[in-house]
């Protein structure tokens, strides 16, 4: 039940978003265990003033005005080892299918509890038993 953002540049193709949106929905069912079709993505192209990020670079980092940024929202409860290997295979997939540089490709997780979800008709579809 992940909820994921794509933020990238307005220059993007239509290519490398529909890239990108793979990539990660096929990393989410490989590597963290997601359902399939359990595919929810929000994709927002941004003016280069609409994409904020350290110009002399962080941890090591430099980034470009090509930089993506990826959250993912699901639920708690993944390895450290599950999230690595979800990090790389988005990074080293994205690379892949369009060249994008890894250092461009920031992602983030955001972890909720199942019942922070609601997937339509005002329901708490998970509701914890009671």
């Amino acid at each position: 039940m992940p909820l994921v953002r794509i933020n990238l540049s307005r220059d993007a193709t239509p290519q490398v978003v529909c890239a990108v949106s793979e990539t990660v929905y096929q990393a989410m069912i490989e590597i963290a265990n997601v359902p399939r079709h359990d595919k929810f993505q929000v994709v927002t192209r941004h003016t280069e003033d609409e994409l904020i990020y350290p110009a002399e670079g962080y941890l090591g980092m430099t980034y470009s005005a090509s930089i993506i940024f990826i959250q993912v929202t699901w639920n708690a409860g993944r390895t450290t080892d599950v999230k690595k290997a979800f990090y790389k295979a988005i990074a080293d997939g994205i690379h892949a299918k369009t060249g994008a540089r890894k250092e461009d490709i920031l992602i983030n997780l955001v972890e909720v509890t199942r019942e922070d979800w609601s997937f339509g008709n005002g329901e708490m579809q998970y509701a914890p038993e009671e």
